[in-house]
């Protein structure tokens, strides 16, 4: 706790010391400096820095044309997303129906969005260029050497390379990763449905409306609580199960395969790597039909009997079991198919881990007396759990966003019968992901899915921070150096 304290108050102290400095460069510069505010190659072309004065000043005025030229159409009618819809117009003097200048509320919401990022960006530039002219300026009084354009080039190839390669990633989040997740939260409070679909409709800003309806203030015409809250545990418990279902199988099944009287280790890591090397979408469908309600898992067990047995126990009411078109039953089926998928990933993961286990601390372990199981449960599972906590917690949070196993196996073979969960287009069987998926794709209701995405990120990042916090604390990497 006060690690994550620390960290919080030396964020917030660069943040205050970036604008401080900002202040004093502003407030100390000399007229150059000043003038940045204004001609941000002001500073360097003082100190002869020519180049890198026409590359800002270029900068700068590419901004400005963006500003007027493109973001001026768009960020104005950000307050209401557009007043003018779509429409047909006749004219008399072509005698035919002509589309009117109509606004596209979607495109406003990007581009505006598009436009603060950019104007962000601008401003963190032009406040690092004023403070990079000041210390220019003191380091003339000070009679150090200036960098030439050339010699600031060599520092990106030498001491400052890492600036260099990490330019393109950064560049890649913010383009692929923030600005996609920026205005995700956006049309989470609007309207943007199948009802306000652009451009032949306009959607608009309605606050917190979306978030009520999907906690369950939304009144009895709306069913999202109802739909939410069910979803939500099922996620959970779904993440947990199949997390650590694969997780201890696979460490059992590598112990299995490792152990010295097993032969032909070889072939049964060769075996059980088949699965990971075909596509789930390859695996999980034919699995899908063999377990349908008409498939070949259902014909043998009408053959042997036991579909009648599991009637007569008042288990099932149908000529088939339900496999993955029931409630419970589909649950359960879509664990154990999991475990199928899931435990050979984690077998060849744990075989890394048991190749590595610390000798001589087991070796003094037996040389003391300890059993097999006292030392598989204080020094093998300690350090496996310890070396693959990190891949554990990745592990969660991909199961609360695994979309393959539960749309591959459920789609056109599970119907829900409750009618407030087909209200809200959702399923027993569903997870937030998928309902979010079908929202969009299948019902077009982007706002209610947006609202469902953010609760997903936030479950997902809490989760992962805290997780990986209690994993660091402390030094127990020490103990198996």
């Amino acid at each position: 706790m006060e690690k994550s304290k620390g960290k919080v108050s030396a964020f917030f102290s660069a943040v205050g010391n970036f604008f401080w400095d900002f202040g004093e460069a502003v407030s100390k510069g000399d007229l150059f400096v000043k003038l940045s505010l204004i001609w941000m190659g002001a500073g360097y072309f003082r100190r002869k820095q020519y180049v890198k004065s026409v590359l800002i000043t270029i900068f700068e005025v590419l901004v400005i044309l963006y500003s007027v030229l493109f973001a001026s159409q768009y960020v104005p009618k950000f307050g209401t997303l557009g007043t003018v819809k779509r429409e047909a117009v006749f004219n008399p003097a072509t005698m035919k129906n002509e589309i009117n200048d109509f606004d596209n509320s979607f495109m406003i919401l990007l581009f505006s969005l598009v436009s603060f990022v950019v104007w962000a960006i601008f401003l963190a530039m032009w406040i690092s260029n004023v403070k990079r002219a000041y210390e220019l300026q003191k380091m003339e009084a000070r009679g150090e050497h200036i960098n030439t354009f050339m010699e600031d080039v060599d520092t990106y190839r030498n001491e400052n390379f890492y600036k260099t390669l990490l330019a393109l990633p950064v560049t890649g989040v913010v383009v692929f990763t923030i600005v996609p997740l920026l205005l995700l939260i956006l049309v989470a409070f609007t309207n943007y449905d199948q009802q306000h679909m652009p451009p032949s409709e306009l959607f608009t800003w309605t606050g917190l409306t979306n978030f009520i309806n999907l906690f369950g203030g939304g009144g009895l015409t709306i069913t999202f609580g109802y739909a939410f809250v069910r979803v939500l545990i099922w996620t959970l418990v779904w993440a947990l199960f199949s997390t650590f279902t694969t997780y201890i199988g696979g460490i059992l099944l590598s112990f299995l395969i490792n152990h010295k009287r097993v032969k032909g280790k070889k072939l049964w890591r060769t075996l059980f790597m088949v699965t990971i090397a075909v596509p789930q979408f390859v695996s999980l469908l034919p699995v899908r039909n063999f377990f349908s309600d008409g498939g070949i898992v259902n014909t043998i067990c009408a053959n042997v009997g036991l579909t009648d047995f599991l009637r007569d126990a008042g288990l099932i009411s149908t000529s088939y079991i339900p496999f993955l078109s029931s409630p419970g039953w589909a649950h359960v089926m879509i664990i154990l198919i999991n475990i199928w998928v899931g435990v050979p990933y984690q077998m060849l993961i744990a075989t890394g881990v048991l190749m590595n286990l610390p000798a001589d601390q087991i070796e003094s372990a037996r040389i003391d007396g300890a059993t097999p199981t006292q030392i598989f449960r204080h020094i093998t599972m300690p350090y496996v759990l310890f070396i693959t906590g990190p891949a554990l917690v990745t592990d969660f949070v991909k199961n609360i966003n695994n979309f393959n196993v539960i749309y591959l196996l459920t789609q056109d073979v599970y119907t829900t019968t409750n009618q407030a969960l087909a209200n809200s287009q959702a399923k027993e069987v569903d997870l937030l992901v998928t309902w979010l998926f079908r929202l969009t794709q299948e019902y077009y209701n982007y706002k209610m899915a947006a609202v469902i995405g953010i609760v997903v990120f936030v479950l997902c990042a809490a989760f992962t921070l805290i997780a990986f916090n209690r994993m660091t604390k402390g030094d127990r990497e020490e103990v198996y150096q």
